[in-house]
C-alpha cells in the first residue's frame, strides 16, 4: 500500500501543480515528493521542522545551468 500511496500523491501533484515533467528532470521531482512524503504531518513533523530541514540541505549550494555549447561536465 505504501508505494501506491506515494505514487498517488506524485500523480496528483504532477497533474495539479506541475502539469508537465521532462524526463531529464524526473529525478528532481521524485526527490521533492519523497522529501515531502517522508516529512508529512502524519509523522508528527511540523511545518517549522520541515522548513528548517529543507534550509539545512540547501545551505552552501547554488543552482546553475550550463549554457548551450558548454561541455557536459558540470
Amino acid at each position: 500500500n505504501t508505494i501506491e500511496n506515494v505514487f498517488s500523491v506524485f500523480k496528483r501533484g504532477m497533474v495539479g501543480v506541475y502539469q508537465h515533467c521532462g524526463e531529464a528532470h524526473l529525478h528532481r521531482y521524485l526527490a521533492e515528493f519523497d522529501f515531502r512524503y517522508n516529512r508529512r504531518a502524519a509523522l508528527q513533523i511540523t511545518d517549522t521542522e520541515r522548513h528548517d530541514q529543507l534550509l539545512a540541505k540547501i545551505e552552501g549550494k547554488r543552482l546553475t545551468y550550463r549554457r548551450i555549447g558548454e561541455a557536459d561536465i558540470a
